[in-house]
């Protein structure tokens, strides 16, 4: 099955920045819609922010927006997500998931869906410390 290969998850203090990266050797990213969703104790896995194919849409959770930044680079095969003002409270797992362009053209389709997408990263920690 295919894996995306994440990075860049630690222990910062509140306030700080961290960038989360995302890759694959087995699929050229810039075909695929992408999405960061995260998972604290306790809770379900919730959306966080989503890349179109050709990186012209972003929609982004409320409790993030301004301060999270999802993009790529297409010549490294790769998807970011900027974090800065971090808070305790978005300390989770973060993980990275990807579906293909074509199928975001489908009616109905709905970035915030852990069901929408196809691949699967296997997560990386975030802790934020007050």
């Amino acid at each position: 099955q295919v894996q995306l290969v994440q990075s860049g998850g630690g222990l910062v203090q509140a306030g700080d920045s961290l960038r989360l990266s995302c890759t694959t050797s087995e699929l050229t990213l810039s075909s695929y819609a992408m999405a960061w969703f995260r998972q604290a104790p306790g809770n379900e896995r919730e959306f966080v922010a989503a890349l179109s194919w050709n990186a012209r849409s972003t929609n982004y959770t409320d409790s993030v927006k301004g301060r999270f930044t999802i993009s790529r680079d297409n010549a490294k095969n790769t998807v970011y997500l900027e974090m800065n003002s971090l808070k305790p409270e978005d300390t989770a797992v973060y993980y990275c998931a990807a579906v293909h362009g074509t199928t975001t053209l489908r009616m109905g389709f709905n970035h915030s869906q852990r069901t929408s997408y196809t691949y699967w990263g296997r997560g990386t920690q975030v802790t934020v410390s007050s």
